[in-house]
């Protein structure tokens, strides 16, 4: 042990011989001595802080991928947050806009049923009115009130984003209000197609009782056109099955209420009413008779009226006057065209005061009656025709008093 001692201390001195550090200052010449053991840890300190550098360099070498693959992730750990917040931001703006589009698209169907419904009113007024009836909100520049029902938006539903609870609640209020005016308008319908139903029905039956066929008069409505779908009409995808029958409803009932305006206007143009403005009698009917001058039977193609000389001779409809002035065997005559291919005629006239071309009212005056051209004494000689017809005049009278019940 001694020997492994003194072979250190050797080892030592050697390797650290005692040095002398001198320092000389104002001619005074002083030395430091420094000791082998001080030497010894001096080196070991050095040795200490070299291998401290050298342990750190390395580490910080070696920890550098691992850092920077830390940050990588990092770096992208933060662009995905990013991209998440830019996407949510994005489908926040696209539930904001697709709100305010429902919205609006929800307030523009409430205002346009709303209308709707008002249109509806006025003419359920006008068909409860003496008046014609008046289709033309059915059929006008805003039947697309009545067709377009559907608010649906134009993305995918699976695309949708779910609203939040207040944009449902408001969606939902938009839908009520739609749903209560839907029942109304529907309410409106009805009454105004059972109206409809009713008015064309009384129309049809005084027709009837003028003795022509209700389906001559039928002929002479003016329908026609290309055929238009009701499909067409919108988008198949807009028209739903609750659309689609409003939609039917709505053309039944357009249908209904231009049949009740189509007869209202041919009994408005009709002549039904009476020919002479005082009262009066019949003298002789229409059909076969004994003629009072060859007394033979003999067909009488009108009826003869009688009241006093110069009695007032009225228009028992409105019309064109086409005849006026002397003709055989009927003396002074008038001629009325009353449109629908119906005219009348008033013969055996003392006088006449309208001429050709005069647009006549009902109970306009057109003569005095008399007892012009073939004639027994003063008396009105009344005929009805239709296409070149003659018809039973009493058969008119009777149905006019079902017209002009005062």
């Amino acid at each position: 042990m001694s020997d492994m001692q003194g072979r250190a201390k050797t080892w030592l001195e050697r390797t650290f011989p005692e040095r002398q550090i001198y320092h000389r200052s104002g001619g005074t010449v002083s030395y430091i001595s420094i000791s082998p053991r001080k030497q010894m840890m001096a080196a070991g300190g050095a040795a200490l802080a070299a291998g401290w550098c050298i342990f750190a360099t390395v580490n910080v070498l070696a920890q550098g991928p691992k850092l920077s693959a830390r940050n990588v992730a990092l770096d992208r750990s933060e662009a995905k947050a990013e991209r998440w917040v830019s996407d949510a931001n994005a489908r926040a703006a696209t539930a904001q806009a697709l709100l305010e589009e429902r919205t609006e698209a929800f307030q523009t169907a409430t205002s346009e049923m709303g209308q709707r419904l008002d249109s509806l009113k006025v003419i359920l007024t006008g068909l409860k009115s003496p008046e014609s009836i008046d289709v033309a909100s059915l059929r006008g520049k805003n039947s697309s009130f009545l067709i377009e029902a559907s608010i649906e938006e134009g993305a995918p539903r699976q695309a949708r984003t779910a609203p939040s609870p207040a944009a449902t609640v408001e969606v939902a209020g938009f839908r009520a209000e739609i749903e209560k005016l839907r029942a109304e308008t529907t309410t409106y319908l009805d009454d105004a197609e059972q109206i409809a139903v009713e008015r064309a029905e009384e129309a049809r039956g005084i027709l009837q009782l003028t003795g022509v066929g209700i389906g001559r008069f039928e002929e002479q409505r003016e329908l026609g056109g290309p055929l238009v779908e009701l499909a067409s009409l919108t988008a198949p995808e807009a028209l739903n099955e609750d659309d689609l029958y409003f939609a039917e409803r709505v053309t039944k009932v357009a249908a209904r209420l231009e049949e009740a305006d189509f007869y209202q206007q041919l009994i408005d143009q009709l002549p039904l009413g009476q020919p002479i403005g005082v009262p009066s009698r019949e003298t002789s009917g229409y059909g076969l008779r004994t003629d009072p001058f060859n007394r033979r039977p003999a067909f009488h193609a009108g009826m003869d009226m009688a009241a006093y000389r110069s009695a007032p001779i009225v228009a028992s409809g409105p019309g064109v006057v086409t005849w006026a002035g002397p003709r055989s065997g009927y003396g002074r005559l008038v001629e009325i065209d009353h449109g629908h291919g119906f005219k009348t005629r008033y013969g055996h006239l003392l006088s006449v005061s309208v001429k050709v071309g005069d647009e006549v009212q009902l109970g306009d005056s057109v003569g005095k009656m008399g007892s012009t051209g073939r004639s027994t004494g003063p008396h009105l000689h009344y005929e009805v025709w239709f296409r070149g017809k003659t018809y039973n005049p009493v058969n008119f009278l009777r149905a006019g008093q079902h017209v002009y019940k005062g």
